[in-house]
């Protein structure tokens, strides 16, 4: 049999993007240092602030781009704003760690695409506890605390639209029907695994006008609906039977339906987790997940300046 390989054909514009992924300018723009102090006019009662919400993003970027602790973030600050000899003041660590916690409610979007497909999946993000290995060769001595980062994104940019970060315990439909109606109207196909199949989801996506792509469980069972988002479940078990109703059948079905787009996903929880750590460096969950959000801004960013365009290529 011949062997496939995949081979990268836009190499040149790639490396410059890897190279640009590190250039303070992308993360420390003008536009972020003419927007950096609030304005000293605002019209409610008490002290203005002195930063802005973009000073306290920025800062925060810089600090997961370059994986630095509070206090050394802001030296590192400084020694941008000295060696650029602006006119800006810099944060305490302190103000950046307490302007974090409600930061989240005046973010904007992650991303202003309207997508017509998206992907949904969820990963966990480990917040204190030992590391793999030693639990796996030794057991857990210590409590472990996780959060789940939902996200959605767009396979054809592998864009991050839209995310979320819960506790552990909570289900990934019950959240990725919630993002769901934060999501354009222009989205006509959603994937999701085993997990996301749930009525609540299902509704949602048929309330979008949407085509699941959801593969049922092995014993789904028929339930002869007519219409609406069970008929469509219904099709799909109905679909896999015609095929044989086996492991080969299921699989003929997701390469018909194009299931496969949502392996995607997994790469870009891969590239979450190798660039940004997957780890969260805040204890309260309200900071917690203005980092997750920060994150995905990043990445957003990181996709944006270039992707790998490749193709494969028979070995023989």
């Amino acid at each position: 049999m011949k062997k496939l390989t995949y081979r990268i054909r836009n190499w040149k514009e790639y490396n410059k993007a890897l190279i640009q992924r590190g250039s303070l300018t992308l993360w420390f723009s003008e536009d972020s240092v003419q927007k950096w102090h609030s304005c000293p006019c605002t019209g409610t009662k008490g002290h203005p602030q002195i930063y802005s919400d973009d000073a306290i993003l920025c800062a925060l970027l810089v600090r997961s781009v370059y994986h630095l602790p509070l206090r050394a973030l802001v030296g590192f600050l400084l020694s941008i704003v000295t060696l650029l000899t602006l006119s800006i003041t810099i944060p305490s660590y302190t103000q950046i760690c307490r302007r974090a916690k409600a930061l989240k409610k005046n973010l904007a979007k992650l991303s202003n695409r309207r997508p017509t497909d998206l992907v949904f999946d969820s990963t966990g993000l480990k917040v204190y506890g030992e590391g793999e290995w030693k639990v796996r060769q030794h057991g857990k001595s210590k409590r472990r605390t996780w959060r789940k980062l939902h996200i959605a994104m767009d396979p054809k940019t592998q864009e991050i639209i839209l995310s979320e970060l819960t506790l552990n315990s909570v289900g990934d439909a019950e959240i990725g029907a919630d993002l769901l109606k934060k999501a354009p109207n222009s989205v006509k196909a959603v994937y999701g695994d085993g997990a996301y199949d749930k009525l609540s989801f299902r509704e949602e996506i048929e309330n979008k006008g949407a085509v699941p792509i959801i593969p049922p469980p092995k014993n789904a069972t028929v339930h002869r609906e007519t219409e609406g988002a069970l008929k469509k479940r219904d099709d799909a078990v109905l679909e896999i039977l015609g095929f044989g109703g086996d492991e080969e059948g299921r699989k003929i079905w997701k390469k018909l339906k194009g299931y496969h787009t949502r392996s995607l996903v997994e790469t870009t929880m891969y590239r979450f987790k190798q660039i940004l750590d997957g780890t969260l460096r805040s204890r309260e969950y309200e900071r917690q997940c203005t980092e997750a959000y920060i994150k995905c801004l990043v990445l957003n960013k990181m996709t944006q300046l270039g992707m790998p365009k490749g193709s494969w290529k028979a070995a023989f």
